[in-house]
């Protein structure tokens, strides 16, 4: 049975429709899409199953919660994923909305037992997270160093070279930048207010002395938006710039580099994917600001380019 737009069902199977609709408007007050996508999924498996029931039988069975049966929604897992060809994503969504009729007809007393509780979600397989390329990352900087401003450009080296998360990056100050002739550090306060220090190697430190040479002595931030109220002398106040600020920044020579879709938090992820293959993971983690080692292994995994160039070395031609 191929997908249709909106089944018909029996009488019986429209009355319980009906009344899981009612529960979900009611009941549960969600919204009218919401709603609407978990019916469709549900009218979806009903229509599966009276089509299922009618085929080879003189007379059809009516959708019903207590005709149901566990091998039926596996069944229809199956008919999913081989004859509708749907991605894991959209099998999942299916089975839950499934799982959620089933637990309200039970709560109802529709049913003794829930058939789709010992049916399991189609396992996912996370995609390699995107990454900037060299190339990519060149014409991004060489971008701002054509039509940027000192700090636009600071900005953005220092997030490919450091790996700090947006809100990090603009949080800080310049008493947070500890540069000597050879090394360096920033003084970092990341989530729930957790401590660490970030080394800083020559070429962060080098654009970030020349920036920190243009600001204020008193400057109470180290990246000030342009944006702020004037003060009784007529000069703006100093203000940090916003994560959404940065966000634009970063998007606007991103697009002058013609690179498409690039984010601040796809600076963090150039430097953890390059940080990577050059320190183990517990060193790594502890730059980045990572409570446990499982999320920064997300930087050792593949990218497709990686994935294409292994397989491309067992090519016979």
């Amino acid at each position: 049975m191929r997908r249709i737009a909106k089944p018909k069902l029996s009488e019986e199977g429209e009355k319980e429709l009906e009344r899981f609709g009612d529960y979900l408007c009611d009941e549960q007050d969600l919204a009218a899409d919401t709603v609407r996508n978990y019916l469709s999924d549900v009218r979806q498996f009903a229509a599966f199953f009276e089509v299922s029931w009618s085929e080879g039988e003189e007379r059809g069975e009516s959708f019903s919660p207590a005709n149901v049966t566990t091998p039926t929604i596996t069944l229809y897992r199956s008919h999913l994923k081989n004859a509708l060809e749907l991605k894991p994503a959209s099998i999942n969504r299916h089975l839950i909305s499934i799982k959620r009729f089933f637990g309200w007809a039970l709560d109802e007393g529709l049913l003794s037992r829930d058939p789709a509780k010992a049916v399991k979600l189609v396992p996912r397989v996370v995609p390699p997270p995107r990454h900037l390329t060299d190339k990519e990352e060149s014409a991004l900087v060489a971008a701002v160093e054509r039509y940027g401003t000192t700090r636009d450009r600071t900005l953005i080296v220092v997030g490919l070279h450091t790996g700090l998360r947006a809100e990090e990056l603009c949080g800080l100050k310049p008493s947070h930048v500890k540069i000597s002739r050879r090394s360096g550090r920033l003084e970092v306060w990341g989530k729930r207010g957790k401590y660490r220090e970030v080394p800083l190697n020559s070429t962060a430190r080098e654009v970030l002395a020349g920036w920190m040479a243009e600001l204020p002595p008193d400057a109470p931030c180290l990246f000030p938006s342009r944006k702020g109220a004037a003060s009784g002398d007529g000069q703006k106040d100093l203000k940090r710039i916003t994560d959404r600020a940065l966000g634009y920044v970063v998007a606007k020579y991103a697009a002058l580099a013609k690179v498409e879709d690039v984010s601040p938090h796809d600076l963090r992820h150039r430097f953890g994917y390059e940080m990577a293959k050059r320190v183990p993971l517990h060193r790594l983690a502890q730059i980045m600001g990572h409570d446990s080692l499982d999320t920064t292994t997300v930087y050792v995994r593949g990218t497709q380019g990686d994935l294409q160039k292994a397989v491309e070395e067992i090519a016979w031609a």
